[in-house]
């Protein structure tokens, strides 16, 4: 039985009806929505769909013989790819302010050392996602092209297309940022006890492996993209055991907050 000095909890009385989230929830979505609409506005007016899409085939064009370009198999494929890449773009843009709506309706359901943990995630999770992102555009696109460029037969016209190029990107696009996320994956696991320190330090040799095993599968099979991916897999890994002994030691619940159960 709980003792009488014992503090109250600190989500005493924050309850709501059931209908009363759900009104918040749509509420945020519409935010949400409306986030992603104003800045598909302002990318269709500047700098518009099609120069969008010249931005996202820039690292490929640059790989290609002079004169050859991308091409279009489909009717509707230079209208439509445009705008799937101005709503994807969008989507980018408006993410810290959806992320900021999924945090507004999430926190007052958590506590104190909770929202210590939840917020540095997520705000830790999108940037590294970005930075994925980012590296593999600036970076590994340009060498790809090149490697697979330096194969092709002299008597073959390279003519991608744009469908097929938007397929591509949106792919390596994705494996790169979610394979930025292993600190956040290596943080949570530490954090809610199921691997501790000691066993992800252990365990390092045999990411490694993983690493590459996972970058021959998501990555084309060239050695360049392969190696992009794994070698940032693997330092991210030492990365994010170090933040994770951080983590554990800021984020723990105070004893006041232990269940009274337990007292």
């Amino acid at each position: 039985m709980a003792s009488d000095n014992t503090p109250p909890d600190e989500l005493a009385g924050t309850e709501q009806p059931f209908v009363q989230h759900l009104v918040e929830l749509r509420d945020r979505l519409i935010k949400a929505a409306i986030a992603i609409g104003i800045a598909g506005g302002i990318l269709a007016l500047f700098p518009g769909p099609g120069a969008l899409y010249d931005i996202l085939a820039e690292p490929l064009v640059a790989s290609l013989p002079v004169g050859a370009t991308l091409i279009a198999t489909s009717v509707i494929s230079p209208f439509l790819v445009p705008l799937k890449i101005l709503l994807m773009t969008a989507f980018l843009i408006a993410l810290p302010v959806i992320l900021w709506q999924v945090w507004a309706f999430v926190a007052p359901g958590l506590y104190s050392h909770e929202k210590k943990l939840v917020l540095p995630l997520v705000v830790s999770s999108t940037l590294l996602f970005f930075i994925g992102v980012a590296f593999c555009y600036f970076f590994v696109f340009g060498q790809v092209f090149k490697f697979i460029q330096s194969f092709a037969p002299k008597s073959i016209t390279a003519a991608p297309d744009i469908e097929a190029y938007l397929d591509f990107v949106m792919s390596m696009f994705l494996a790169f940022g979610v394979a930025f996320e292993v600190p956040i994956v290596v943080i949570v696991l530490a954090r809610m006890g199921i691997v501790s320190i000691e066993k992800l330090k252990a365990f390092r040799s045999y990411f490694i492996v993983l690493a590459f095993v996972v970058a021959a599968v998501v990555t084309p099979p060239d050695v360049v993209s392969q190696l992009a991916l794994a070698i940032p897999m693997c330092l991210l890994y030492e990365i994010g055991i170090w933040a994770a002994q951080i983590f554990i030691k800021h984020t723990q619940a105070p004893p006041e907050e232990a269940p009274a159960a337990e007292k």
